[in-house]
């Protein structure tokens, strides 16, 4: 299911910055292709989807610098097998909060871990593993091959990513992901598939780390609607089947 992120939260303005990213001009190139699930693949693979299931938990820290100075912080922890999720934070009131929950039971939640904890996990966690998303989500990719970057006058390999026009959270969401040889994420487009605002919205992909068999993106700095923004992502460690130690991001 096609997922919209907030990306900022604010008593005087919210940010429902999804994701990702701006426009390029674009060289001439040959049609799009419908694409083979092996870009898809590839390029997930790159950051470890092979090796997921090995991970029993993942800690971060997802920080979001965003216009007219707000700036947040969600420290979390998720368990992929069993669903579970602890957040500490600031609810849009900027009240301290403090929780564990499973996603399976998110409708026995309070309003603040279903109206904000949970879709602000949705969001931050994308960001850390939208590679897998290429493949999680059921999302259409088409190869459009190499094309010219947003920034800068280099090309890279364009996959597009885009969600049906109906269904899912915010339907007809866009992404484009400019991909490298390496068949890493270099930059990022997203186009909002509703009226709303934020409508373009575009970042790096940078300092990349591994976090045991996970490479992580930890850097995105871009423009939303034109304005400048910053995510980073901190503190990062995994916790692998039949260990008790975490691997720092390194």
């Amino acid at each position: 299911m096609s997922r919209t992120l907030i990306l900022a939260r604010s008593e005087t303005r919210h940010f429902n910055l999804i994701f990702l990213l701006a426009f390029s001009m674009l060289l001439v190139s040959p049609a799009p292709s419908r694409a083979e699930p092996a870009i898809a693949e590839q390029i997930a693979k790159t950051y470890g989807l092979d090796s997921f299931g090995q991970v029993e938990a993942i800690r971060y820290t997802w920080n979001g610098e965003f216009p007219g100075g707000h700036n947040l912080s969600n420290k979390w922890e998720w368990s992929p097998k069993t669903g579970t999720v602890s957040f500490e934070g600031k609810d849009k009131e900027g009240n301290s909060v403090k929780v564990t929950y499973q996603r399976s039971q998110i409708s026995s939640q309070s309003d603040v871990v279903k109206k904000e904890v949970d879709p602000a996990f949705a969001n931050d966690q994308y960001w850390l593993l939208l590679p897998f998303h290429l493949l999680w989500d059921g999302a259409a990719a088409t190869d459009e091959g190499q094309q010219k970057r947003p920034t800068g006058d280099t090309s890279a390999q364009r996959v597009v990513m885009k969600y049906p026009s109906e269904g899912g959270y915010q339907p007809g969401d866009t992404w484009d992901l400019y991909v490298g040889a390496d068949k890493r994420i270099e930059e990022i487009v997203y186009h909002r598939g509703a009226a709303n605002p934020p409508h373009l919205v575009s970042a790096k992909y940078a300092d990349y780390k591994r976090a045991g068999p996970l490479l992580i993106s930890t850097d995105h700095p871009g423009l939303v609607d034109g304005e400048t923004f910053r995510i980073t992502i901190t503190d990062v460690s995994v916790k692998l089947t039949g260990s008790d130690n975490w691997i720092n991001a390194q």
